[in-house]
């Protein structure tokens, strides 16, 4: 059976399919530093309604994960299917940092493209190079101007005419814009303010006045995401797409917080994927564990589009998108390595349903902030703080300084504060875990595993030292 016989027989397998000569369109809306804060996701404080309505027409994942939560090197997973520290994306691909894929690397909108696909762009990719994708219709434009960039995204659509189309839209909201979140007047936009008084501050960070301030504009710039959304759903009717367009929204990385974005925290790594798929049965949530390797594979699955000719890290989730608890879906691996070139803290690790574990390559170094988080009001709060200083329930110098194995079981401890890996009745699920991760490690050839080599990483052997010959 070759590779278009396997793709029918496995859209002939799912009920959700129509089967319809109508082009089988593809949109993905990713959200810039987006945590779990919408009303679909259970939050009160959030007013979402678009989102909640798009989870409402189609699937909503309860355990969806990026791999590493960092805007440009999670951006290089979702559009490769391969973890960061194998598609040479490492971290961020602009300015000095200038990281960006090795020369192999084919992201999936190059693949659609060869399959007969219009591909384009709106607002923010922040991957290179941009030349490797050869977008029909490239636009870096604002990503906070959300009615121009749906008019730009209405304009595509209609010049796609009877052709298949994939259109990427990268929000930059809710990133922080300097010190702020650029809450202001936008065209057609309308203005939410939200009172610090009144927002619910995550467990994770501490009850001070200057973190309420900024959780506000936090919430005031996902509020501008979301009307960003509706507004390409309005787009997506209006053109008479709606009802054969597979539709993907997600989140490249947590809020943009201590314990959260740059961190392995569930804070950063815990995402909202919602799914609306044609056909699909509406209003489903799916506790399949996913993370961001299995966009690419989902996308190019739906689209019928041949894959790169290697293996991807990810899996299609269209065969199980309509189960409620798919079998074999109970873990997910992550990888961290770089932020801006200055953060350089390597992570990998495993959460499984029940326990994380992160494996801090070089926990010498203290743990780097990004340049937005440093100069955040919350973090310059949590250092008045001095010596009793906490982010949330962790004290600073456990957060800045990290053991180089870490354990927690997320179910008795949803802030991961409480290390288990020196603890001795977990050495068997410390074990395990570990085996894995170094497996993990080898099936994707994590260039950073070499360090096992003379660093004594847990979970592998130092080679053997060469022989010397008799002579010697």
């Amino acid at each position: 059976m070759n590779r278009r016989q396997l793709l029918a027989s496995t859209f002939a397998a799912t009920p959700f399919f129509a089967q319809t000569r109508r082009p089988k369109n593809v949109l993905l809306l990713i959200a810039d530093d987006l945590g779990l804060h919408t009303g679909a996701y259970g939050d009160r404080t959030a007013r979402t309604p678009n989102l909640d309505r798009l989870s409402n027409e189609g699937v909503t994942f309860n355990n969806a994960f990026c791999t590493t939560a960092s805007c440009s090197a999670s951006r290089s997973v979702i559009l490769s299917g391969l973890q960061n520290h194998s598609n040479g994306q490492y971290g961020h691909a602009h300015a000095e940092h200038h990281m960006a894929y090795l020369p192999p690397v084919q992201p999936f909108p190059a693949l659609l493209k060869q399959s007969g696909y219009r591909t384009g762009f709106i607002g923010k990719l922040h991957v290179e190079p941009v030349e490797r994708f050869g977008w029909d219709m490239p636009k870096p434009h604002g990503g906070r101007a959300v009615t121009e960039m749906a008019e730009i995204g209405r304009d595509f659509i209609r010049g796609a005419g009877d052709k298949s189309w994939y259109l990427h839209v990268g929000f930059t909201d809710p990133h922080r814009a300097g010190r702020g979140f650029a809450n202001q007047q936008y065209r057609g936009v309308k203005w939410t303010p939200f009172d610090p008084a009144k927002v619910r501050v995550p467990s994770y960070l501490p009850d001070l006045p200057g973190v309420r301030e900024e959780v506000a504009e936090y919430y005031q710039a996902a509020n501008r995401l979301d009307q960003g959304v509706g507004m390409f759903l309005d787009v997506l009717k209006e053109t008479g797409q709606l009802d054969n367009t597979l539709v993907i929204f997600m989140s490249d990385n947590g809020m943009p917080f201590a314990n959260a974005k740059t961190n392995c925290y569930d804070a950063g790594l815990h995402l909202p994927l919602i799914v609306r798929a044609p056909g699909a049965k509406p209003g489903l949530r799916n506790n399949a564990m996913v993370n961001w390797t299995s966009i690419a594979p989902t996308i190019l699955d739906y689209a019928g589009a041949a894959p790169p000719g290697y293996p991807l890290h990810g899996r299609s989730f269209l065969p199980i998108l309509e189960q409620e608890n798919a079998a074999g879906w109970d873990e997910v691996h992550f990888s961290h390595t770089f932020h801006e070139i200055t953060m350089y803290y390597p992570v990998r690790g495993i959460r499984t349903r029940r326990y994380k574990y992160m494996r801090n390559l070089f926990p010498e170094l203290e743990f780097p902030h990004a340049s937005d988080l440093w100069e955040s009001k919350t973090w310059q709060g949590i250092l008045q703080g001095g010596d009793n200083a906490t982010v949330g329930r962790r004290p600073v110098g456990q957060y800045l300084h990290r053991a180089g194995e870490e354990l927690y079981d997320i179910t008795a401890d949803p802030d991961e504060v409480r290390n288990l890996a020196g603890v001795p009745a977990h050495q068997a699920t410390l074990m395990e875990l570990r085996q894995k991760v170094h497996a993990f490690r080898r099936e994707t050839r994590d260039p950073w595993l070499v360090l096992s080599q003379y660093k004594g990483e847990p979970g592998s052997k130092p080679a053997p030292l060469p022989k010397k010959k008799a002579s010697e």
